[in-house]
């Protein structure tokens, strides 16, 4: 997945879908095989998913199949809902670009622990907060990263500050 750009965040508000016309379609993820996908699975049945994917892989894991195949499964008018969002996304990155991917296809997005929904304006502002932290730290790293090697071709023999 590509990151998301700057107008990915600001397509977050706009209000698609503004009333859900499908249906509740679950993603449900544990991080090893040992765990149970039972209290995730309860939660999401009990939000009235009408389907639901589930995969055993790290979240750091991009090949997650059944993320995929849910994601693929998705139409215009349906919601994903999630347990809570650290089994969606890897990074806040990887959250923003899934969550801007499905609001691009008119597709809702719910976090049943954060109480985080998509399909509400309050929710689409949480989103677009998120996407705006994100830009600043990506931009907080660049500048860091542009002077610290700045400062390290100052240091070097020879460079063109050091005979000033």
């Amino acid at each position: 997945m590509q990151p998301p750009q700057a107008d990915d965040a600001a397509d977050l508000l706009a209000p698609v879908p503004a009333v859900r016309t499908g249906g509740l379609v679950g993603y449900a993820r544990v991080s090893t095989k040992g765990q149970l996908l039972d209290r995730q699975i309860h939660a999401l049945t009990e939000a009235g998913c009408i389907r639901i994917f589930a995969d055993k892989k790290s979240g750091k894991n991009a090949e997650r199949e059944e993320l995929w195949k849910a994601l693929d499964f998705l139409r215009a008018g349906d919601t994903l809902v999630v347990p809570s969002l650290d089994r969606l996304g890897r990074s806040i990155q990887d959250l923003i670009a899934i969550v801007s991917g499905l609001h691009k296809r008119g597709i809702g997005f719910t976090s049943l622990h954060e109480a985080l929904d998509t399909t509400t304006p309050g929710g689409r502002l949480v989103f677009h907060v998120f996407a705006a932290l994100a830009e600043f730290i990506r931009e907080l790293i660049v500048q860091g990263t542009n002077e610290g090697l700045d400062a390290a071709r100052a240091r070097a023999p020879g460079s063109a500050a050091r005979r000033r």
